[in-house]
């Protein structure tokens, strides 16, 4: 049957009627609406539980509803009263569940026992618990190096999971740790660590009701991170200037109704957020701030000239910054030209961004993964920073640098030791307190484990949470390198295509979700906790019965492999795993920042991890906070497709009812589309170009210049305000097109926002 037309029909605002009746809908689709709303009031209140969606801060002046659109999704989604038991995997074969979408496995519900993998009948078998553990120690044990296993991480694993996982692993002997932040903002902690000396962003949320300008960079807060909107509106309602980076015209940065404001909803109204908005071609974004800053500088030229005083903050860059000179002349050496044709912007447009920039005290840079996915990414972000740094602003109320990340504990995760290039300070912390050899060399990231799968170099996959075949690029190399492992084992809620490519032995284990509540063996109710964007740790209590009398927490699910794994002469992994205040008290210990971490942890918005260079404090190796001179690309993908008939530069982003790879629902109501997922974002007049109508069936064919043939087929074409020459769809569908061989400089990030790639006709693959 064929999909319906994508409409054109547009929410006229994000938020609003629309919010709120989509929130309705999802908490009925899950068919326990009352719990799901009665869990709603306690997302992000100090007696509750950390929203699992994205990381955006919490303040530290609360209401009773601090969630958004996006949480209740993600809230209803997890206390669904759908299950998915030992009968529904003997009634379904591992391959025919491979045909299935990854909504219609989710939408199964909850996972309810342990399972492992039966090759001969191709299902899933229930298992004990006591049996998995035993059999997953047994073939990590037999591998001939603890370096050819990886261990995973999700961003929704929270801090005590993520550091008995990271202990666990290193007493094995390994660093690799693959996770998500390889695929989203790895860039942006390379970048900010060697400008600033720490990999995180500066601001506080109290910051965004300070500034007096906003620069929101490749990010689509109404859709990724809802809450945003609502401080980026108060900003702009107080008189301060949001100016938008995005190549795509997105509803949520153009107009927000608060579904909290009773007299908006009331009378239909909604009020402006950006400014000022700018489309640059993807990948422009660093050209479009290196013309920041050669109007900055010509300012300064003129300024200086008149006798009058310099317009950047002269004192800072004397006493706290390092390369300035070296910055200055290589903005010199760049043309308006090669500016202009890089960034696909104007020069005057440039300039008007720069007088906002000029003519504000206080700047904030915000930005996401429309920036991190480049292969000049770790550049960008460090161009970005340099025009920051001009005028001093870091360090200073309303100021500062902020990436937004995705997943609600991705920086935390980092922060307790998952990493695969650990600092020697934090193996040095370890053997102290553990009293054994950590391993030095540096593991592999996501990009390096795949590899390792595929040559056969590693033979091992642990996955804490996520969706790793889907999520990565490659889709089809992914689950050929999963499925030649001799162990898959999977720690999940729900059931997913990852779970779907097993390895000789493989396990996929339920675990307690972030919403239910978590007893130990004495009945006593356990908190866990997460660090968000801002670096404020918060504690996370769950209020819902668990889906499953079988289920079993993350934590005493990790600490049951590692006994069975390393055993328990080093450590009582029994002990942690009933009193994950034990685990807490081994954090502060071991990591700068976290004394007194279990009093702490339990005060009402718990407490901000502190941030160096949030006080002009750059432990970088100058001492200082210090400029890159880096030149702008020689060729962005953009100008690579240039003249080259019918290739284009394809981006991938979430629809509105996804989070990540979960997908909530197959509607995109900002971007018009309504029950579909297969569709094709492109520029009305490059349909006109290649004579073909809005609502054509096409193929799109990516990179296939290493043998590999990569083709999406059968996709919607839907008119949409971009740049010429960009198209743009929906992941996980489309990371099929994504190489694994085209990844970021130095930070190894999938380039999965600038993929050149070609359009054909249906008819034409015969």
């Amino acid at each position: 049957m064929d999909h319906p037309v994508a409409s054109p029909k547009r929410s006229s605002a994000a938020g609003g009627w629309g919010a709120l009746k989509s929130c309705g809908k999802h908490l009925l689709s899950s068919r326990a609406p009352l719990s799901g709303a009665r869990a709603m009031l306690k997302a992000n209140q100090p007696d509750g539980f950390d929203c699992p969606g994205c990381a955006w801060g919490d303040p530290a002046h609360g209401s009773s509803f601090e969630f958004c659109e996006n949480g209740v999704k993600a809230v209803s989604w997890e206390a669904t009263d759908k299950r998915t038991p030992p009968k529904f995997f003997a009634k379904h074969t591992v391959s025919e569940l491979r045909g299935w979408t990854d909504y219609a496995l989710e939408g199964e519900g909850r996972l309810t026992h342990p399972m492992r993998y039966d090759a001969a009948s191709d299902c899933y078998l229930p298992v004990s618990w006591d049996d998995a553990f035993a059999e997953i120690g047994t073939t990590l044990r037999g591998l001939d190096s603890p370096n050819r296993a990886e261990f995973y991480t999700s961003g929704r694993a929270s801090n005590e999971a993520a550091y008995i996982y990271q202990l666990f692993a290193r007493l094995y002997g390994t660093n690799n740790f693959p996770d998500c932040s390889n695929m989203c903002h790895e860039a942006s902690g390379i970048a900010l660590q060697a400008a600033i000396g720490i990999g995180k962003g500066t601001v506080l949320l109290e910051d965004f009701e300070k500034a007096d300008a906003i620069f929101v960079v490749g990010q689509n807060p109404g859709t990724n991170h809802p809450r945003m909107l609502g401080d980026l509106r108060k900003a702009a309602t107080r008189g301060a200037r949001v100016v938008v980076f995005n190549p795509v015209r997105e509803r949520g940065l153009e107009r927000f109704a608060d579904p909290q404001n009773t007299v908006e909803m009331l009378r239909g109204s909604s009020a402006p957020v950006a400014s000022h908005y700018y489309q640059p071609r993807p990948g422009g974004d660093m050209a479009a701030f290196r013309g920041i800053a050669k109007a900055v500088f010509a300012a300064d030229n003129a300024a200086l000239a008149a006798g009058r005083p310099s317009v950047l903050d002269v004192a800072f860059l004397a006493h706290h910054a390092a390369g300035h000179e070296a910055y200055r002349a290589v903005v010199a050496a760049t043309t308006w030209d090669e500016i202009e044709d890089q960034s696909g912007l104007s020069r005057a447009d440039i300039e008007v961004a720069a007088d906002v920039y000029l003519g504000a005290d206080k700047v904030i840079c915000t930005w996401a993964m429309g920036v991190t996915q480049h292969k000049h990414s770790v550049a960008t972000i460090r161009e970005m920073t340099n025009v920051m740094l001009l005028r001093g602003n870091i360090g200073r109320p309303g100021a500062g640098l902020c990436p937004v990340r995705g997943h609600s504990n991705v920086q935390g995760d980092r922060t307790v030791g998952i990493n695969e290039k650990p600092p020697a300070s934090l193996l040095d912390a370890l053997e102290r307190e553990i009293g054994f050899t950590a391993p030095r060399k540096h593991g592999h990231n996501v990009i390096g484990a795949i590899g390792a799968m595929l040559d056969g170099s590693s033979k091992a996959f642990i996955g804490l949470g996520g969706n790793f075949a889907r999520a990565t690029p490659d889709t089809a190399l992914v689950a050929k390198a999963l499925a030649s492992c001799e162990l898959t084992v999977h720690i999940a809620t729900k059931l997913n295509h990852s779970h779907l490519v097993p390895g000789r032995v493989a396990y996929l284990l339920p675990c307690i979700g972030r919403t239910e509540i978590d007893r130990n063996s004495k009945g006593k109710v356990q908190i866990v906790t997460v660090e968000d964007s801002m670096s404020m740790v918060h504690g996370s209590g769950g209020i819902n019965k668990p889906a499953s009398p079988e289920l079993r927490s993350e934590i005493d699910i990790i600490a049951g492999m590692a006994a069975a794994t390393v055993g328990s002469d080093k450590v009582d992994w029994a002990a942690l795993a009933d009193d994950y205040d034990g685990i807490r008290a081994l954090i502060e210990r071991t990591i700068p920042g976290f004394a007194g971490y279990n009093a702490r942890v339990r005060r009402p918005r718990g407490f901000m991890l502190r941030n160096l260079a949030a006080e002009r404090n750059f432990e970088t190796a100058t001492g200082k906070a210090t400029f890159s001179a880096d030149p702008l690309p020689e060729a962005t993908e953009h100008q690579q497709a240039r003249g080259k008939v019918g290739t284009f530069v394809l981006q991938t982003f979430r629809s509105h009812d996804q989070y990540n790879t979960t997908v909530y629902g197959l509607d995109d109501r900002y971007r018009g589309v309504y029950g579909e997922r297969q569709v094709l974002f492109a520029h009305p007049d490059d349909l006109a170009e290649i004579r073909a109508a809005a609502g054509d069936r096409v193929d799109i064919v990516g990179p296939h210049d290493d043998g590999v043939v990569r083709v999406a087929e059968g996709f919607r074409l839907v008119p949409f305000d971009m740049p010429r020459g960009s198209l743009a769809g929906y992941y996980p569908e489309l990371n099929v097109l994504v190489p694994l061989s085209s990844f970021g400089t130095e930070s190894d990030t999938p380039t999965s926002k600038s993929v050149m790639v070609s359009i054909r006709r249906p008819v034409e693959a015969a």
